[in-house]
């Protein structure tokens, strides 16, 4: 007797390769109920077959990429107050479709406590679809940050951490509901207090935007950090003596079992390819492709905003208006992992694990996210073989496609 069987239609995806444990592998991808179906359930148990079938002409198939790290794009900026924050944050949503973005954080960079406050309530986690990405939760990029290696965060609205607790965090933010991640420094007095409870309440401690030496960053580790926000920008350089928050990615310090992940922003500007290998070469299980993609994102060159500050573009370069400062990027994540798997010389399965599996493992949803294992959410991206998005499917929904 075949077991009871769901009445949802069967989709299936034929002449691929779909990315699974590790590899591409020539077979079939079947998706049932906005979830990936295991086939031999669908035949031997139910003795069904395929509502719909759809030709993916050999394309690649890998799970929906996750950007970690993004401020903005289109002409939109996260961090700033507006009375409809969701309508810029669906419009952005919608537009990284077409660069395989499944799932995003919504990053807010250092801010004044007003702008938190009234930013952080219009944000809430939600899953994708036709209208665009789902939102994972916010990433707090700041403003508990080192004045020295600020960036482009602006120096007056950075914050030490006075009672040493949580409740600079709340006096700032206001709340952390819907928050994934937040960046902090961990020289920071009372930084080890902060690192621990917001480790326990489940949100991604991440380290950046410091001049942590090496024990500092390890400390931080032992609370519970697990992330380095965008690796070698914003931190000490390399050195041989104190290699500092760089020195997690060969650190023996690091508890067993768990995996200090760092983010990168493959732009060809941010990294230089021979650092983006050495990264790579090092610690590939815990490369995490981010964009930092700022507001000036898909627009053209000239004067945008990244929160308080005034950013120029030239190029594909990012200032802040009148420096030398990089500020964020404005490169999309498809064409980080095209440039990630050039400059690293690695395989096309590792340059999109670093987009979707690692990220997926950095903020725990590996049960729904980042594979395409049986049972996990069928979020999609089909590619050629140049690694250039051709359609993008949220819950096995197709959501965009490239125009013939």
């Amino acid at each position: 007797m075949p077991s009871s069987k769901s009445e949802a239609p069967v989709t299936q995806f034929t002449r691929c390769r779909v990315l699974r444990e590790h590899r591409l592998q020539r077979e079939d991808l079947w998706v049932r109920d906005g979830r990936i179906l295991d086939p031999e359930k669908l035949f031997f148990d139910e003795q069904g077959y395929a509502d719909e079938r759809v030709d993916c002409e050999g394309s690649i198939i890998a799970p929906g990429f996750i950007d970690v790290q993004i401020n903005g794009g289109y002409g939109v900026d996260f961090s700033q107050p507006s009375e409809d924050v969701s309508s810029g944050l669906s419009f952005v949503s919608q537009k990284v479709l077409q660069h395989g973005v499944t799932s995003f954080c919504p990053t807010l960079v250092t801010s004044p406590p007003s702008v938190y406050h009234k930013v952080l309530p219009q944000v809430k986690v939600h899953g994708g679809g036709p209208q665009g990405a789902g939102v994972l939760g916010v990433h707090l990029e700041g403003p508990f940050i080192s004045v020295q290696k600020k960036g482009a965060h602006p120096e007056r609205f950075l914050r030490t951490f006075q009672s040493g607790g949580i409740q600079d965090l709340m006096e700032v933010y206001g709340s952390l509901d819907h928050v994934a991640m937040v960046t902090l420094a961990p020289e920071l007095a009372g930084s080890q207090s902060v690192v621990r409870e917001l480790s326990q309440r489940g949100v991604t401690v991440s380290l950046g935007h410091s001049v942590a030496n090496l024990s500092q960053a390890e400390d931080a580790v032992h609370q519970g950090a697990t992330f380095i926000t965008h690796l070698f920008n914003a931190m000490l350089p390399f050195h041989h003596r104190d290699p500092g928050i760089v020195g997690l990615l060969t650190s023996d310090q690091i508890p067993a079992g768990r995996t200090v992940y760092y983010g990168m922003i493959a732009d060809g500007i941010h990294t230089n390819p021979a650092a983006l290998r050495i990264a790579h070469r090092a610690h590939p299980g815990g490369l995490v492709l981010v964009t930092d993609a700022i507001a000036a994102m898909g627009l053209p060159p000239g004067r945008h905003t990244l929160g308080q500050q005034v950013i120029e573009i030239q190029g594909l370069h990012a200032y802040v208006a009148g420096t030398r400062t990089l500020s964020g990027s404005i490169a999309p994540m498809d064409m980080c992992v095209r440039h990630f798997q050039r400059a690293a010389g690695c395989s096309l399965e590792e340059a999109l694990e670093a987009a979707s599996l690692h990220p997926a493992q950095l903020l725990g949803l590996t049960e729904q996210k980042g594979t395409l294992d049986f049972g996990s959410d069928a979020d999609l991206v089909l590619l050629d073989d140049a690694l250039n998005v051709k359609a993008t499917f949220i819950s096995g929904e197709e959501v965009w496609r490239k125009a013939p």
